[in-house]
């Protein structure tokens, strides 16, 4: 299952780079001007890949702990799975509208996919790691409570990021990128 996950998230980060295009061609701009003027694009590339690579890091360190699988568990994993394959669609609705009056709507349904996606994540865990019903004889539970807690963060600022959206576009993507620093972080601790 973890081998089957690593890539469905390779191809997730790989998707994001397939809108990429020369700016300059059929614009009737300078390169260096298209390229200034793509910056939302690629603003929203890095943090979607940076998040998506941080995800990728969690889950492989979340199978770290848990050593059995059964039928829920797989339920669980495709669908966290099918959030995890949303993001190169909603970085393109952040990066084709950031600069547009669309901007709250488009960084709404990203910080919502992300909420949605941290929604399912705690509960794969929490399914898991209810009664170490999955977990590994070793992990204790200070341990199970630790990652627990780390878990938490995801929705909360999800949630945050979401209502910013509706302020600022730019800003609820920053939130985004600050999540996935806190786990980038988080997910290096542990085993």
């Amino acid at each position: 299952m973890e081998a089957f996950s690593d890539g469905v998230f390779a191809i997730a980060m790989t998707l994001l780079v397939l809108d990429l295009r020369d700016p300059a061609i059929g614009s009737g701009v300078s390169l260096p001007q298209g390229l200034l003027g793509e910056w939302p694009s690629f603003f929203a590339l890095v943090t979607s890949f940076i998040t998506v690579l941080i995800m990728w890091m969690n889950h492989h360190n979340m199978f770290n702990y848990i050593r059995r699988i059964d039928r829920r568990l797989m339920f669980f994993n495709g669908l966290l799975l099918l959030f995890v394959v949303l993001t190169p669609f909603t970085t393109g609705l952040v990066a084709d509208h950031m600069l547009s009056d669309s901007a709250g709507a488009a960084a709404a349904i990203y910080s919502g996919t992300f909420l949605i996606l941290s929604i399912v994540w705690n509960g794969l865990w929490r399914y898991s790691s209810s009664g170490h019903r999955l977990l590994g004889s070793d992990v204790t539970d200070q341990q199970a409570t630790t990652i627990t807690r780390q878990y938490y963060v995801a929705p909360l600022f999800y949630a945050l990021a979401l209502g910013v959206s509706f302020v600022s576009g730019l800003a609820s993507v920053v939130i985004i990128l600050l999540v996935a620093a806190f786990y980038g972080i988080t997910a290096t601790i542990g085993k």
